[in-house]
C-alpha cells in the first residue's frame, strides 16, 4: 500500500520556498504520525466512530438537496474570500481601508535609531499572528456547521461527520503548535532578507535608506510579499477538512440524482 505523505500540502511548499535547503520526504506514514499524536482516549473515540454500532442505531435517510449542498459551498466560498481579502487589501501594496494593516517602518522614526533597531521583526510576528486569530475565528464554526449538516445525511456522511468531529478535537491542540512555528520561520527569513540587503550595502558601499525598503525590489518589501503568500497557503490549508466534507456531501447529491434520474426511466419503461 502507498504512503501518504503529509508534507505535499501548499503551506509546507511556501515554506519551503523560503529556504535554501529541500525538505526530505517523510519515511513516516500519515497513519504512523497519527498513531503518534492520538492518545488513548483519542484512539477509542477514533475507534467508535470508525465502528458505530449496528444494534438499535438509526439510520438517517439521504436527504440531500442541491441547494442545501449549493448553500454549503457558498459560504465556504465567503469565508474564504473575506479571509483572503484581508490578506490581500493590506493598506500598503494594496492601498484603501485594511481591516489588518500592514505594519511599515516610519523613516523618520528610524532617523532616530540605527537602523538594524528600525529592522524589527516584532510588527510582522504580530500581524501574522492576527490573521491566525482572524482565520481561526471564521473557520471553526464553518467547519462545525458543515458537519451539522452531514449528520442528519446516509449513514456513511454521517460517519463521516462523527469521524471530522474526533479528528478536529484529537488534533487541535496539534495543529495549533505547528501553526504556531510558522512565524518563527518567517522570523528568520526576514532575518535573512536583512543580512543579505546589509552585504549588499557593504559590496556597493551604499548609504542604507529605510524609505527605500518597502519600494518595489526593497528586502522589506519583497519579504512582505512572501508573508503573504504564506498566508494564502495556511487559509488553504485550514480550509482543506471542510472542503472535503462539502465534496463528499456533492458526491452524494450526485448520486441521489443519479438514482432519481435511473427510476424515473425505470417508471416510463
Amino acid at each position: 500500500m502507498a504512503r501518504t505523505h503529509i508534507n505535499g500540502s501548499g503551506l509546507v511548499r511556501a515554506l519551503g520556498g523560503l529556504t535554501s535547503a529541500d525538505v526530505p520526504a517523510s519515511k513516516q506514514s500519515f497513519a504512523d504520525r497519527l498513531g503518534q499524536w492520538l492518545g488513548f482516549a483519542d484512539a477509542l473515540t477514533l475507534y467508535s466512530a470508525l465502528n458505530p454500532g449496528s444494534s438499535g442505531d438509526v439510520v438517517p435517510s439521504p436527504v440531500t438537496t442541491s441547494r442545501e449542498a449549493a448553500a454549503l459551498r457558498q459560504a465556504m466560498a465567503r469565508a474564504r474570500d473575506a479571509l483572503a481579502d484581508s490578506i490581500i487589501n493590506d493598506g500598503v501594496f494594496k492601498p484603501g481601508p485594511a481591516r489588518i494593516e500592514l505594519p511599515t517602518p516610519d523613516p523618520a522614526a528610524a532617523e532616530k535609531v540605527a537602523e538594524d533597531k528600525a529592522a524589527d521583526f516584532a510588527p510582522y510576528h504580530r500581524y501574522y499572528l492576527a490573521h491566525q486569530r482572524d482565520m481561526a475565528v471564521r473557520i471553526a464554526p464553518l467547519r462545525a456547521t458543515v458537519r451539522t449538516a452531514l449528520q442528519g445525511q446516509a449513514s456513511a456522511l454521517a460517519r463521516l461527520a462523527a469521524l471530522d468531529a474526533v479528528m478536529d478535537q484529537a488534533l487541535a491542540a496539534r495543529e495549533r503548535d505547528l501553526l504556531a512555528t510558522v512565524p518563527a520561520l518567517l522570523g528568520r527569513r526576514f532575518e535573512q532578507r536583512y543580512d543579505a540587503h546589509r552585504a549588499t550595502l557593504a559590496e556597493t558601499q551604499t548609504a542604507d535608506d529605510v524609505a527605500r525598503w518597502m519600494q518595489p525590489g526593497g528586502w522589506l518589501a519583497d519579504f512582505c510579499r512572501e508573508m503573504q503568500s504564506v498566508l494564502l497557503a495556511e487559509l488553504d490549508l485550514r480550509l482543506q477538512p471542510i472542503a472535503g466534507l462539502i465534496s463528499a456531501l456533492d458526491g452524494e447529491v450526485a448520486s441521489e440524482v443519479a438514482n432519481e434520474a435511473a427510476n424515473e426511466v425505470t417508471r416510463k419503461q
